[in-house]
């Protein structure tokens, strides 16, 4: 009897002290989470997709593709898209580039190099809350600082709000603003490049500009990718700015596309269209990140290649 009770306690100690063991009891909040609150709400916003559901109804009626048919017959969500491109394409390579030169600038020597850098990246840590959003729309208000100080430049006031040419210009600064994340990023990979490269085109002539297009940027290029892919994401899915600023106006001028997919859902109870939506924003976000992982090979500078 003893022995049995001896060979069940090594047995289970081997068990416990097993690797594998001990990654999966480390591993199951992560897979419960992933599980319960990705997994799932995935899989039932795609059945849901091809429902007409409401939420607090019982069940769902089944109506195949109506539902995605419907999408591009309806204008607000063609503008939604055509204004959330608008979005992306502007903001991205913007945001991109401040980081960039910021973060150049940040790596050169300086006793207070890293209390710039916390500076620059507090606006990322704070820039998607409401409270910034609602300091960005007194910001370009009619009586704002923006208008305030155009006026002492002797020009006219601008109603940025109450245009639809120009309201999403508030919210793409906004965006371009918030550039502290890829900047830190830019910063670790500016740190990461050789500067045996630098001397090598000193001893040889190249002046600063030289160096930063033929050296500094194709070193930096895959850095580039990443950032690019991230921030195009990112931007994609922007809600709180549109949100809290216009609400979408001036006649759906600044209807980003994640607000849309909010109004459809939870303001007109469209739970199935909103779905549909959301399953469509996924197919054009993964044809442009895979266009862009396509053309990375002309631009991305590999040293194993090169």
């Amino acid at each position: 009897m003893g022995d049995m009770k001896k060979t069940k306690a090594d047995t289970l100690s081997s068990f416990l002290n097993n690797d594998n063991v001990v990654g999966h009891v480390f591993a199951a909040p992560f897979i419960f989470g992933f599980v319960c609150f990705s997994f799932i709400p995935i899989c039932m916003s795609l059945y849901y997709a091809f429902t007409d559901y409401s939420l607090g109804s019982k069940m769902a009626v089944f109506v195949g593709l109506e539902n995605f048919f419907k999408l591009f017959k309806d204008e607000v969500f063609l503008k939604s898209i055509n204004k959330t491109l608008q979005y992306v394409f502007i903001a991205v390579p913007f945001k991109l580039t401040f980081a960039l030169l910021v973060a150049f600038l940040l790596t050169r020597k300086s006793k207070m190099v890293t209390f710039y850098r916390s500076l620059y990246y507090v606006p990322s840590l704070v820039g998607g809350s409401v409270a910034v959003a609602l300091v960005w729309k007194q910001l370009f208000a009619r009586k704002g600082l923006f208008n305030s100080v155009l006026v002492n430049m002797g020009f006219e006031k601008i109603n940025w709000f109450g245009s639809e040419a120009l309201a999403i210009y508030p919210l793409i600064l906004m965006a371009v603003w918030q550039f502290g994340s890829s900047m830190i990023i830019f910063a670790a990979g500016l740190k990461e490049i050789p500067t045996t490269y630098y001397e090598a085109s000193e001893i040889d002539g190249a002046n600063g500009f030289q160096r930063f297009f033929k050296i500094t940027l194709p070193c930096l290029s895959p850095i580039i990718l990443y950032n690019l892919i991230m921030q195009t994401i990112s931007a994609f899915m922007t809600f709180t700015q549109a949100f809290v600023i216009t609400g979408g106006g001036p006649n759906n001028a600044t209807m980003l596309y994640a607000l849309n997919v909010y109004n459809q859902a939870f303001k007109y109870n469209n739970m199935g269209y909103a779905c549909a939506m959301s399953w469509v924003m996924l197919v054009v976000m993964s044809l442009i990140t895979l266009v862009i992982f396509r053309t990375s090979k002309f631009w991305v500078f590999s040293e194993s290649e090169g």
